[in-house]
């Protein structure tokens, strides 16, 4: 293969981990929710979504959060966002790729919608710092996929043009908006086509294994 691009773009949530619609799923049965609840009473509501665009953009807490859904859910707020994720896991086929193309010489960072990081941190036990070359959450910057400034931001922690590096999420929404800034794009599905696309896009091989590179995350 010949390598065509210098740098690669990760969303967190859905992409670095296990799907966030069957943990949501999960969480459901648990509560005694019927399925849909979450979708429903917290995604297809405009007040809602305006919440959690607020988290996502660091003026509204995760606690806070946590109460006004608990609200609309009929639910106890204690830990709600980690009792409806307590069921992600790290996605290894997507850490291996990620790690095999900085082993090969492409800046990897992750640009992520935040949804706060206390009581439940979704990327502890990650070593984001460590295994990657930029780290973007959006509540550090005010603004959020799919707003062109929060691309802009990763691009200039990378040191790298649109046009030379790949863009992966599992929101679709959020593809368009990179893509007219000149990311080449990839709609995270499954795994193994996910990597197949970034390897293409890429130009290099990214199926090494390397079981070592998994972070073993409790159970939140």
């Amino acid at each position: 293969m010949t390598q065509h691009r210098k740098g690669l773009v990760l969303d967190f949530g859905g992409v670095l981990t296990t799907p966030l619609v069957p943990a949501a799923f999960a969480f459901e049965r648990r509560a005694g929710l019927a399925e849909g609840t979450l979708l429903t009473g917290l995604y297809l509501d405009p007040e809602a979504l305006r919440l959690t665009e607020e988290l996502e953009r660091g003026n509204l807490t995760q606690t806070q959060w946590n109460e006004a859904a608990a609200i609309r859910l009929g639910i106890p707020p204690d830990n709600l966002m980690g009792r409806i994720f307590a069921d992600l896991r790290p996605e290894p086929a997507m850490i291996a790729a990620a790690a095999a193309a900085r082993r090969a010489g492409v800046k990897v960072g992750i640009l992520s919608n935040s949804v706060g990081l206390a009581p439940w941190n979704l990327y502890d036990g990650y070593d984001l710092e460590t295994r990657y070359d930029a780290v973007v959450l959006s509540e550090g910057h005010g603004t959020r996929k799919p707003e062109p400034e929060i691309f802009r931001i990763v691009l200039q922690e990378l040191g790298l043009t649109a046009e030379e590096c790949v863009f992966v999420d599992d929101t679709e929404q959020h593809l368009p908006p990179a893509a007219e800034l000149g990311f080449a794009t990839v709609h995270a599905v499954a795994p193994a086509r996910t990597v197949a696309a970034v390897e293409t896009l890429l130009g290099i091989p990214l199926t090494d294994e390397h079981p070592d590179l998994v972070p073993d995350r409790a159970t939140p």
